[in-house]
């Protein structure tokens, strides 16, 4: 599949393969939810070519985004990874991604599920925004605010407005595929 209308992702395959086929398609497993929770905080401050181009290796580092597993790393096991040249080795994003596994865990705790907590906030709904160019599309929007008001409450790190709407973008909570993509109608049509 190869469609032209976001040009954010350019011509890098796996940048396209990842517009083509992940971003902005609702999201409800706990796992993969995770995932992003941890991948978008490794971004920070970085492309997210960047962190695709490492994303195996992290689902290799962080136990498949198991967040039992992540929750239970240690001091050493943080050292390991702080020594892994195929991760982002920045110390905050490292230990985030500990403490936010066991954040999540507690969500998961008192919700049910990350997904019922997280869906909430759009009434279980994926937002269907309607751009026409890149230049109308926000990093950050006021219920990113909140959501990320929200997660620093309940003990989350790295997650910013910024990186909770890239978040809420990338698991579909809101399809922000401009009008002309192909993509928008499809995801659109999944919420």
């Amino acid at each position: 599949m190869h469609l032209d209308a976001c040009p954010w992702c350019g011509q890098d395959p796996l940048y396209r393969r990842y517009h083509d086929t992940e971003w902005g398609v609702p999201v409800h497993d706990d796992a993969v939810l995770f995932e992003f929770l941890v991948l978008e905080g490794a971004q920070a401050g970085l492309s997210w070519l960047t962190v695709l181009r490492k994303r195996e290796h992290y689902r290799q580092a962080f136990a498949g985004f198991d967040a039992e597993q992540v929750a239970a790393f240690d001091a050493a096991r943080i050292e390991t990874l702080l020594q892994d040249p195929g991760l982002i080795r920045n110390r905050l994003k490292i230990e985030s991604a500990v403490s936010n596994a066991r954040a999540f865990l507690d969500v998961q705790a008192d919700f049910g599920s990350f997904d019922r907590y997280i869906w909430d906030f759009v009434d279980g709904r994926s937002i269907v925004n309607h751009f026409t160019s890149m230049a109308e599309v926000p990093a950050v929007t006021p219920l990113a605010e909140t959501i990320s008001r929200d997660l620093k409450r309940r003990g989350f790190r790295f997650v910013g407005p910024t990186i909770v709407y890239a978040h809420m973008q990338a698991t579909g909570m809101v399809n922000d595929h401009l009008t002309a993509c192909p993509r928008h109608r499809i995801c659109a049509a999944l919420s």
